[in-house]
């Protein structure tokens, strides 16, 4: 069984949002890829859209998304996801997933692109409210 944590961002109040899927709402999410958009009733927020902008796997390491697939490998990088260089033209080589979500996969983070009717904090809340 497949279980991920979505991070949400909402851009319109700058706060982030965490919300548990488990279940036949976490298989809507395999095989998508960075870039691509979600119903937001995966989540619970009815009449919102989603944007995957990235995440990590179960073991921490980042999604990349000029990476293919959805394993993890080491690459030369010099720049970007996952290596920020010191000086001027450094490399080194790092694991990183590829950009398509698997089973392997523990957070997505994700952006609204498309608010519904009701406020974020109304469907998710925070933790305190709960």
């Amino acid at each position: 069984m497949v279980d991920f944590r979505v991070v949400i961002s909402d851009p319109k109040s700058g706060k982030a949002y965490q919300a548990e899927v488990s279940g036949a709402h976490a298989s809507k999410f395999v095989g998508k890829v960075i870039g691509s958009t979600v119903d937001g009733e995966v989540v619970g927020l009815s009449g919102y859209k989603l944007q995957i902008t990235g995440g990590t796997d179960k073991d921490g390491f980042p999604m990349r998304e000029d990476l293919p697939g959805g394993q993890r490998r080491k690459i030369l990088t010099f720049g970007g996801t996952g290596h920020h260089p010191r000086e001027q033209g450094q490399r080194k080589r790092k694991a990183i997933c590829g950009r398509e979500i698997s089973m392997n996969i523990g957070q997505i983070n994700a952006i609204i692109t498309k608010h519904g009717s009701k406020s974020v904090d109304e469907l998710l809340g925070s933790e305190k409210e709960k």
